[in-house]
């Protein structure tokens, strides 16, 4: 038999860690002495740092930081009465209760609403819808409203 003739086998059996000292891995088995990682069973979650506060969490805290989420705008059920029936986040903007149209909306209740109206808002309190069904109007979810979108042209 010649050396290029061999077959090996691409299995290769686990090593049997922590069965004495003759074995080649006994006492310790590779894992040092002492410590966290030595005990079965160990393990750190992710992102664990020893106990410093783990970078995910301290990089709010950091000055300069700012989140780029844009916040939710509220609207209370008692300025609704001076709206249409039909209140959509463009009403809003137009009658100056929110920024933009293209903002998160929840309304919340605060005031009475007498009159009925069909409001589609991005969110709303249970307390709020049902102040809304009580005056006989009806409350639907709707997705953000997408900001139209600009092509520069391009100049020759």
């Amino acid at each position: 038999m010649k050396y290029h003739e061999l077959e090996t086998s691409s299995n290769k059996s686990a090593k049997r860690v922590g069965r004495g000292i003759a074995a080649g891995q006994g006492k310790t088995a590779g894992r040092g002495t002492k410590g966290q990682m030595s005990r079965t069973g160990a393990k750190k979650k992710p992102g664990f740092e020893g106990g410093q506060n783990p970078l995910m969490q301290r990089l709010p805290k950091l000055p300069g930081f700012t989140s780029h989420r844009a916040p939710v705008e509220v609207v209370y059920t008692g300025q609704l009465d001076a709206l249409s029936a039909k209140i959509d986040t463009t009403i809003l903007a137009e009658a100056g209760l929110i920024s933009s149209a293209y903002v998160r909306v929840k309304l919340v209740v605060k005031g009475d609403v007498t009159k009925k109206h069909d409001v589609k808002l991005q969110g709303a309190s249970e307390s709020a819808v049902a102040a809304l069904q009580k005056a006989g109007g009806s409350f639907e979810k709707v997705t953000l409203l997408a900001r139209p979108t600009t092509r520069k042209k391009k100049e020759d």
